[in-house]
């Protein structure tokens, strides 16, 4: 079997702030607003791809945000949450997969503890800290990189990383991240290639875990790794080049 790992905001899906052209379709609402959408050319393409492979989203989206999709087409069979450390398997949570998700990261638990005070106390914090499921923070600072320097300086980053997105700041134990998500998921469907794609610092793991994977050029700088990893250039939206070169390769 073949599966195909997508991460989905500025992978497959935009917000309203992202310019996709005229050619797109909404995919998402929240509270009666159109937020996110796709393009015509990525919908076709996608169903196309889910003829060939198993499409998996992996995303730091929790469930109840990743509910919120509507792909337009066959509705994923699984999808990974919570940056990975919640599976969902016919939009129900896999109760095992949460358990197992919270062994891996114990051993950080207590580090993430003091990652949540240190950003409470953080100055430039623009909202609360919200605590996921036991599984990672996150937060929103009018400085984030600065935010997120002054958070490596204090923690042991053996046991917790800081990640920026935006205005957003996020800390995630050792042990949830994407690639341990999508090796884990090869395991648990006994699959025998996967191809991700990717747009982020959060999505690197999981590339360099698939057999074939796809990011945009200027996340290849960031990569230590770039065999497997088809870097595409700034030619049209990104999830209608990739899902193109998905289609040749699967």
């Amino acid at each position: 079997m073949k599966v195909f790992h997508g991460d989905l905001d500025n992978t497959l899906i935009y917000s309203c702030r992202h310019d996709i052209g005229e050619e797109k379709v909404c995919v998402e609402l929240y509270e009666g607003r159109e937020v996110s959408f796709m393009t015509k050319r990525s919908l076709s393409l996608l169903k196309e791809v889910q003829k060939k492979a198993l499409f998996v989203p992996v995303t730091t989206r929790t469930a109840e945000q990743y509910r919120r999709i509507d792909f337009q087409t066959h509705a994923p069979d699984y999808a990974l949450v919570c940056n990975g450390g919640i599976l969902l398997q016919a939009g129900e949570e896999v109760a095992e997969w949460y358990e197992e998700s919270l062994r891996l990261t114990e051993k950080s638990r207590r580090e993430l503890l003091r990652a949540e005070g240190f950003m409470e106390q953080d100055t430039d914090r623009m909202m609360e800290v919200r605590n996921i499921r036991r599984l990672f923070l996150f937060t929103k600072s009018s400085r984030p990189m600065e935010t997120a320097a002054r958070l490596k300086e204090v923690l042991d980053a053996r046991l917790v990383k800081i990640f920026t997105n935006g205005k957003k700041v996020y800390a995630l134990p050792e042990g949830l991240d994407k690639g341990t998500a999508v090796r884990r998921f090869r395991d648990y469907i006994k699959t025998d290639y996967m191809l991700a794609a990717g747009d982020s610092e959060f999505d690197i793991p999981m590339l360099a875990a698939a057999d074939r994977a796809y990011a945009p050029k200027d996340l290849m700088g960031r990569c230590s790794f770039d065999v497997h990893v088809s870097g595409i250039a700034g030619k049209g939206v990104f999830s209608d080049v990739f899902l193109e070169r998905v289609l040749a390769d699967i």
